[in-house]
């Protein structure tokens, strides 16, 4: 697996913009408890849920575009799939009505770091910069920090990254078991399959906001996961309030 590591994998397409559907009915925004501010001791990593439950969840690295995000969100309205946004903080920022937009679709918020570094590449004070600033901005913007932490240009968070996530009030940094590496944008047919072929119960799949290919590919990945049996939940849905 690669992790999106440069910021042409947040995507630049330009893509109209379209309204949203009713939103999915599942676990509304509402109901996210806050991330405390006080230190958990280190986050533990977790790559899947449990795979003796019928359940997958949809994670996408939130940057680039809004007006491809956007087509996305209708696209999972439609679908009645939930989904959970790792969100850039900057891009959030610089979007300050994207955050509550992404949790009236009744999906979820996360932190993938402020600024979208190469983390590993990080000292200390840095990484512990990229998750607070992202954090006290969800928790500016939305009222909760959100559950979990999922670093940038990295797949496997090193000890330093779990000491300061947990520092920072995340039990869990989520990872992912699949990715079609649709950040290369190998177009909609191509990550539909590489979706398809790797997922299984308590799969965690990687997929970016920005990239037309994988917007278009939303709709068949969605009924590729349920003609397999399987159900879309959120991150929160597949490992739990308290992990």
């Amino acid at each position: 697996m690669a992790a999106c590591t440069s910021g042409r994998k947040h995507g630049t397409t330009t893509a109209a913009t379209t309204s949203s559907s009713a939103p999915p009915t599942t676990e509304p925004p509402t109901t996210v408890p806050p991330t405390t501010t006080e230190p958990t001791g280190p986050a533990r990593f977790v790559p899947n849920g449990d795979r003796t439950r019928k359940q997958v969840a949809l994670t996408f690295h939130g940057s680039g575009d809004v007006g491809l995000t956007r087509q996305l969100l209708d696209r999972a309205a439609k679908a009645s799939a939930p989904i959970t946004v790792f969100a850039v903080g900057q891009w959030l920022q610089d979007n300050p009505t994207m955050a509550k937009e992404i949790l009236a679709g009744g999906h979820e918020l996360a932190n993938h770091t402020f600024t979208h570094p190469a983390l590993g590449s990080v000292d200390r004070a840095g990484v512990a910069r990229e998750i607070t600033q992202c954090r006290d901005l969800l928790q500016r913007q939305t009222g909760t920090g959100g559950l979990w932490f999922r670093p940038s240009g990295i797949d496997k968070p090193t000890t330093l990254m779990l000491n300061e996530a947990g520092a920072a009030g995340y039990a869990t940094i989520v990872g992912y078991d699949v990715d079609p590496l649709d950040y290369e944008d190998p177009g909609a047919q191509l990550v539909t399959q590489r979706v398809t072929s790797g997922v299984k119960p308590g799969s965690i799949v990687s997929l970016h906001t920005g990239h037309a290919g994988t917007v278009t590919a939303f709709d068949s990945v969605v009924a590729a996961i349920r003609a397999k049996g399987l159900e879309l939940v959120t991150v929160r849905g597949l490992l739990g309030t308290h992990p």
